[in-house]
């Protein structure tokens, strides 16, 4: 496998470059065995999924990379066509030190998503509120998933919106929420509503009160940029992720306002209920809701137990 040479200095380092940095120089203070050197992929896999919901007049494809590392899957979406199956050649089995070092953007987004996630779970972060989403069909779930996420964007925020990866659902949301609004996406097109929308996102954000970013900006390039306006204009960066959720988690506070994290598997794969983990801007102090009673959160591996063990 060829990759990534990240000892060296590069000025054109990404936010992504640096938090995997991070992890490997944070990685020191782990027992051996959570390390990423001896942490390994035990599965690699594509999702390919087209939906039209029911009474839509639009639909829209997914195309997600997943890695597992023990108990817990990672992901990036990718544009259709983007990768083919070889990518998966090689991934399974490989330590999480050699994937983060990976050649390919979305393998090494999916593999720091599926370590962090797996040192420690949404289900134990402590700054993370877990919403139920209902069961039903995809529209029913769609819009349920829109409501969670609409409603992270701080009481303070201004429109227009500028929504990054149109999601016509949560466009409808935001009016819902008296909020006008700027479709981006790479795709163009127009929105369920016959609104065009726009492809370039430095223009969708310049006169934006607030962005609302799919998780899909990590794997294709365009956070960074999108991060740095939000940050040097004061404007609130929201962001609902199935890509890289765990991975933007790390972010909260300095790039990133709030988020919506969604893993694997997502609302779209099923019509059962599930859960999504809200980070909101602002988070008092966490009571474990969705933890039954009588048992505990699952654990953190981030530090060494009393009794030598992970925790």
């Amino acid at each position: 496998m060829s990759t990534t040479d990240l000892s060296s200095p590069d000025p054109h380092r990404t936010v992504l470059d640096d938090l995997i940095r991070r992890t490997r120089t944070a990685a020191n203070g782990l027992p051996d065995e959570n390390t990423p050197r001896r942490t390994t992929a035990s599965v690699a896999f594509r999702t390919e999924q087209s939906a039209r919901h029911s009474g839509r007049s639009t639909g829209y494809v997914n195309s997600v990379l997943s890695i597992r590392v023990g108990e817990v899957i990672g992901s990036c979406a990718t544009e259709p066509g983007e990768l083919h199956a070889g990518a998966l050649t090689g991934i399974a089995g490989s330590s999480v030190d050699e994937l983060l070092r990976h050649p390919v953007t979305a393998v090494r987004v999916a593999a720091l998503d599926a370590y962090l996630t797996w040192l420690r779970p949404h289900t134990s972060h402590p700054a993370a509120r877990t919403v139920r989403v209902p069961a039903g069909d995809s529209l029913r779930k769609s819009t349920a998933r829109a409501e969670i996420v609409a409603n992270l964007l701080p009481e303070s925020a201004t429109g227009p919106v500028a929504v990054i990866g149109v999601v016509n659902s949560l466009l409808a949301a935001l009016t819902g929420r008296g909020f006008d609004y700027v479709p981006c996406d790479l795709k163009g097109g127009h929105t369920e509503w016959g609104e065009p929308i726009r492809t370039e996102h430095s223009e969708a954000i310049q006169e934006a009160g607030a962005v609302l970013a799919s998780g899909m900006v990590l794997g294709n390039g365009t956070f960074d940029g999108i991060a740095a306006h939000c940050r040097d204009s004061g404007v609130p960066l929201v962001v609902f992720a199935q890509s890289g959720s765990a991975v933007f988690r790390e972010l909260l506070g300095d790039e990133v306002t709030a988020l919506s994290a969604e893993p694997y598997p997502f609302f779209w794969l099923t019509g059962e209920a599930g859960d999504i983990h809200t980070y909101p801007a602002t988070t008092p102090p966490r009571a474990d809701e969705r933890t039954e009673a009588g048992t505990a959160p699952p654990p953190s591996r981030t530090a060494p137990s009393t009794e030598g063990g992970a925790v």
